[in-house]
């Protein structure tokens, strides 16, 4: 049985007129990908955590399953400027991984099925503000939003919330990511309007 958490909202928003500067209120969910979606197969999923020494925690598809599963509820910000309020979500804190994972890292990697990587400050993983989700309005996740796993970090911009996620590799450097070396900028939060380098 899931708990319900209220999920990391860092501001209380409670009209369209709200929303982080620059964006509009969608009701659809809109479909966004760096490429081709991959068809991942959930007998070989699995999901790493890799510290900087190189250890590594692993789950298969069914040992994330026997986790602790959540309920929660986000509001997503895309930087295409589309945001979508008040989203219902299941899935495994991120939190619940790193419970018996030691590291001095600062900065984490966010790696994918299909190669797609992301890169964030650790600290923006932890406290209640990051999760698998793998359901999705109270259906598995559909291949198209990230299924059959994503990452969700709801405070930053979306493409900091990786679809097909497959890992975290932790770090004691920054390393950009797909759309950070394209010219995104490095840490996305949309309070701060922070679409692109010099943002």
């Amino acid at each position: 049985m899931g708990i319900v958490t209220p999920g990391f909202f860092g501001r209380r928003r409670d009209s369209a007129e709200e929303l982080p500067p620059g964006q509009y209120l969608v009701h659809d969910f809109p479909v966004l990908s760096a490429g081709p979606t991959p068809n991942v197969h959930l007998d070989t999923w699995a999901f790493t955590i890799t510290t900087e020494s190189g250890q590594e925690h692993r789950w298969s598809w069914d040992e994330l399953h026997a986790l602790e599963v959540e309920d929660f509820t986000v509001d997503l910000h895309c930087v295409t400027k589309w945001s979508k309020l008040q989203t219902s979500w299941q899935g495994v804190s991120i939190d619940t991984l790193f419970q018996n994972v030691e590291t001095a890292a600062e900065f984490a990697v966010i790696r994918a099925y299909g190669g797609y990587t992301t890169n964030l400050p650790l600290e923006d993983l932890q406290d209640g503000k990051a999760w698998l989700a793998f359901g999705y309005d109270g259906e598995d996740l559909p291949a198209e939003h990230g299924g059959p796993c994503r990452l969700l970090v709801p405070h930053l911009y979306l493409w900091k919330s990786a679809k097909w996620v497959s890992g975290i590799e932790l770090r004691h450097d920054d390393e950009p990511g797909f759309w950070e070396t394209l010219g995104y900028h490095n840490y996305g939060d949309p309070w701060r309007e922070q679409r692109y380098w010099g943002d």
